[in-house]
């Protein structure tokens, strides 16, 4: 059987870091939850947890910066030079 954890080559998305983060964190927290559950209860339902914590986590895609109307007309114009004389 193949182990998901051990072939990790990609960056984690964010929302996977922020839901392992999670599942760190519960365990840490609730351990005598973990030995009145029993291990394999208690790890789903730090998974269930975690999935539903992490539910609204999105990836923020960097948009280009907007250019006003006054800087696209200050960028278009062509700067004077005063040291050669118009033709």
């Amino acid at each position: 059987m193949g182990n998901k954890k051990a072939k990790q080559s990609k960056p984690l998305s964010l929302k996977k870091q922020v839901s392992l983060e999670v599942v760190q964190a519960l365990s840490a927290a609730l351990p005598h939850l973990k030995e009145i559950l029993g291990e394999k209860k208690f790890e789903d339902r730090i998974e269930k947890a975690a999935k539903l914590l992490s539910a609204g986590v999105k990836e923020k895609k960097e948009k280009p910066k907007a250019v006003s109307k006054k800087e696209k007309s200050s960028n278009n114009k062509e700067p004077e030079n005063p040291e050669q004389p118009p033709a």
